[in-house]
């Protein structure tokens, strides 16, 4: 069902089971997680699929091994539960990472966690290689009963050099341990939601669509793209919109609480094949001089770097500053301090704001990462009550998402039919698991579509087992390479275009494509994307220039990178 027959379906008949306003991964769990138990829910987004914080993440999947020294054991523990289930569960978008931290002393910050505790310590000292390693040994004790990576192991400074030449000789050893990481979050969340329509389908998610008012009985919503209001009667509301979640409940009337204390994290994705070779296929996670806990990630060919924590009032003025920018550069060199970084080697910047819970600690880092709801019961002139989910990781989404579900059922007076712990994600759907099973299944899908082995394995490495859908289409007319960026296909990015709910431009190039954050965006494919979706998307040339325009002034804007439309090459 398209989106303008889905619009008129509510029109006709605004009763809905539930509403979700905020489509990031916390709200987008619980839209599918509520789908398999039947219930009709609607989603809505005033900005596109997870593009607040759900998009600004480190693309981590990790148990917060920090965050033991503040005491949330719990927390770590489901972390490192549900990061096991995400590389289970979606396999071909979430990867095993192998970590490594660079240590400088042996014996520093033994006091760290009991002076925090005490209130007598709101910025930790350096933690020395005594806490990293029983850090670590907790860490691995956690995962003890369904272990699916090594155990973590030290390494003295020489061995630790001979792996990592670059780095900074001043080290007393380093260690390393592993995690998982996420390529794709923004498509994550977008087979999600393919996932929960496909099996009710009574569920509907709307990007660009807004909550205006709440009134009684019902929630006004507006369509972002047309202007147009219409209104929907829920039973519950969940607001889900992350760091918004105060200005939402305001909307809805409810001026009096103040839930979300949210923190921005900037990034920087560099070009920089010497600093990328030097992580020797490892993230390096380290502490910066001022305590802050920091990464440097081999991200696709490029280099992912951050990240800051930054008190913000308003996630809509987020965008990473000329500070923060000469605050990461500069955290590098602590590593290695041989290798030159400068603003040259930036190709893109993003910055997220963190929804976590209003606190008046001293210290971000001290404010928690666990995830809660805040619940505002059915009075004060409305008739549904209102679930504000606050906080929360994206490596726990599933886990919160259930539990939010749990009291929305309670809510509704209905049984839970089922979990999602073991259900699949999109192309994680009969993944195979080894080269053999691997080889196999492509060998299908190539008689079955005919397209050469090599474009078959790009499509599976992108997507998954959905590449089976993609390659259907792909093969059902003549195509060809992008005559700009050559690793994607003109019938490829129609099928994005025409199955993944796409409204705008940027949508295309900022979440249901790495193009524009690995820094490929030129004059020249811009037009030629633009060219593609104006022609599926039916859009007049004036259309088509205005989403040129738009998706120029978005990424300059809030990714800091200017694309000069009017260089020759444009013409």
């Amino acid at each position: 069902m398209n989106r303008q027959a889905v619009l008129q379906k509510i029109k006709d008949n605004p009763d809905v089971s539930v509403l979700i306003i905020g489509a990031g991964v916390n709200g987008i769990g619980t839209f599918r997680d509520l789908a398999l138990q039947g219930v009709d829910v609607l989603m809505v987004d005033r900005a596109d699929f997870s593009s607040g914080a759900s998009a600004g993440s480190s693309h981590m999947l990790h148990g917060g091994i920090r965050y033991l020294e503040n005491g949330e054991f719990r927390l770590v523990n489901e972390a490192l539960r549900e990061r096991n289930r995400m590389l289970e569960n979606a396999p071909h978008y979430s990867k095993p990472l192998r970590t490594t931290i660079p240590i400088f002393q042996w014996f520093s910050g033994l006091l760290n966690a009991p002076l925090k505790f005490l209130d007598l310590l709101d910025r930790p000292g350096e933690r020395g290689a005594i806490v990293i390693k029983a850090g670590l040994t907790m860490y691995d004790w956690f995962v003890r009963n369904h272990r699916n990576m090594p155990t973590h192991d030290f390494k003295f400074r020489d061995d630790a050099l001979k792996e990592y030449p670059m780095m900074n000789p001043n080290i007393v050893c380093a260690a390393t341990y592993y995690d998982a990481w996420m390529p794709y979050p923004e498509r994550i969340c977008l087979e999600m939601i393919v996932d929960a329509e496909t099996a009710n389908p009574d569920c509907h998610a709307l990007n660009y669509v807004g909550a205006v008012d709440g009134d009684n009985e019902t929630v006004t919503l507006k369509d972002e793209l047309t202007g147009d209001e219409f209104t929907v009667k829920p039973k519950v509301v969940i607001n889900a919109a992350g760091p918004w979640i105060d200005f939402v409940n305001k909307h809805m009337g409810q001026n009096d609480q103040r839930f979300i204390g949210g923190t921005k994290g900037s990034h920087l994705i560099l070009d920089h094949p010497e600093l990328h070779d030097a992580c020797s296929g490892s993230e390096i996670f380290f502490e910066n001089d001022d305590g802050r806990i920091v990464l440097i990630f081999p991200y696709m060919g490029r280099v992912m770097v951050g990240t800051t924590d930054i008190r913000i009032e308003n996630p809509d003025e987020a965008v990473c500053t000329d500070d923060e920018i000469e605050y990461i550069l500069g955290m590098i060199d602590k590593v290695f301090p041989s290798i030159a970084v400068n603003h040259s080697h930036i190709v893109f910047t993003f910055s997220g704001v963190r929804p976590l819970p209003y606190s008046d600690a001293n210290s971000t880092g001290q404010i928690s990462r666990d995830h809660s709801i805040k619940s505002l019961p059915a009075t004060g002139g409305l008739q549904y009550p209102i679930h504000s989910l606050v906080g929360g990781k994206w490596t726990t989404f599933r886990a919160f998402s259930e539990h939010t579900t749990d009291v929305v059922l309670k809510d509704l007076k209905q049984p839970r039919k089922s979990s999602t712990a073991n259900v699949s994600i999109g192309g994680g759907r009969g993944y195979p698991r080894s080269e053999e099973a691997k080889k196999n299944w492509l060998q299908k899908l190539q008689y079955k579509t005919e397209l050469p082995m090599e474009r078959l394995e790009e499509l599976f490495e992108r997507y998954g087992t959905w590449s089976e859908e993609v390659a259907d289409y792909v093969s059902q007319a003549n195509d060809q390479p992008l005559k700009n960026h050559a690793p994607y296909s003109k019938r490829e990015v129609e099928f994005i275009v025409r199955e993944e709910k796409l409204a705008h431009l940027d949508d295309l190039i900022l979440r249901r494509s790495l193009i524009g954050m690995l820094g490929h965006v030129t004059p020249d494919l811009l037009n030629e994307l633009a060219d593609i979706t104006a022609s599926v998307m039916e859009w007049s040339d004036e259309r088509k220039q205005e989403e040129i325009q738009r998706t120029v002034d978005i990424i300059s804007k809030k990714h800091r990178i200017d694309i000069n439309m009017e260089s020759p090459l444009a013409e």
